[in-house]
């Protein structure tokens, strides 16, 4: 019973531990594809940010 109790929080860790990295990656795309923008709409040398 031990075992599968064990084996269970390791599937629960893992699935969890998925979720956020594809979570991460959806938010870094979302990221990089603002800061594309942002490069092709600035205006000789303003930004809209400061890096």
């Amino acid at each position: 019973m031990g075992l599968v109790l064990l084996f269970f929080l390791l599937a629960l860790l893992l699935g969890g531990l998925g979720f956020a990295v594809h979570f991460l990656w959806i938010v870094a795309v979302v990221v990089f594809l603002f800061w594309i923008i942002g490069f092709f709409l600035r205006s000789g040398s303003s930004r809209w940010y400061r890096w």
